[in-house]
């Protein structure tokens, strides 16, 4: 909320709030400190069929299904 107060007041941050009301810090999405967000987010990348981890081959079997 704070860095959101300072944007509102046209202060020069490197924080903006794109049109859909994502914040973004340098282009990269700001999540708040809300642990079951975070968790949610985390979940919904790990179960993607387009995740991947250097050394894992999870991608590769999910594409070659």
């Amino acid at each position: 909320m704070k860095f959101k107060t300072l944007i509102e007041q046209g202060k020069k941050i490197d924080i903006e709030i794109d049109e859909h009301g994502v914040m973004r810090c340098r282009g990269r999405v700001c999540v708040p400190e809300v642990p079951e967000l975070k968790r949610m987010i985390l979940e919904e990348g790990h179960r993607s069929n387009l995740s991947i981890h250097p050394g894992v081959t999870k991608m590769y079997q999910d594409l070659k299904k």
